[in-house]
């Protein structure tokens, strides 16, 4: 089950890698942090967390119309992370894209979870 907080975490490395300039890297990890708040959503909303991507595409649809046109929009993005080298304008569009969300539907990490917190978090 993922928590609000494993969210963040992928948020974090993202930034991190954001931050060093591997743009490619970082959308990977925008994609996975994307993946993660749409599965949270989706598994509040339904009691289910999808299986693979067929089956968040089919529950977006359904559930979340919104994210769904959003992902349909994109996926050529992250499938073309497997194959090419991503540029600094299109990392910061998922960036945004996540970033939106997470602010959109409250998916911060929550009080209790100190999970990948660091020294200086503390």
């Amino acid at each position: 089950m993922i928590t609000k907080a494993q969210i963040m975490v992928f948020k974090r490395s993202a930034d991190t890698l954001y931050s060093s300039a591997d743009y490619t890297s970082a959308t990977i990890l925008y994609f996975k942090t994307l993946f993660a708040v749409q599965d949270f959503l989706l598994l509040e909303e339904t009691g289910e967390s999808p299986k693979d991507h067929n089956a968040r595409f089919r529950s977006l649809e359904k559930n979340f119309p919104k994210l769904f046109k959003e992902l349909d929009i994109e996926f050529t993005t992250y499938r073309d992370t497997y194959s090419k080298i991503i540029d600094k304008e299109t990392c910061d569009r998922i960036k945004r894209i996540v970033e939106n969300d997470i602010k959109q539907y409250n998916v911060a990490q929550e009080p209790e979870g100190d999970i990948g917190k660091g020294p200086e978090d503390n």
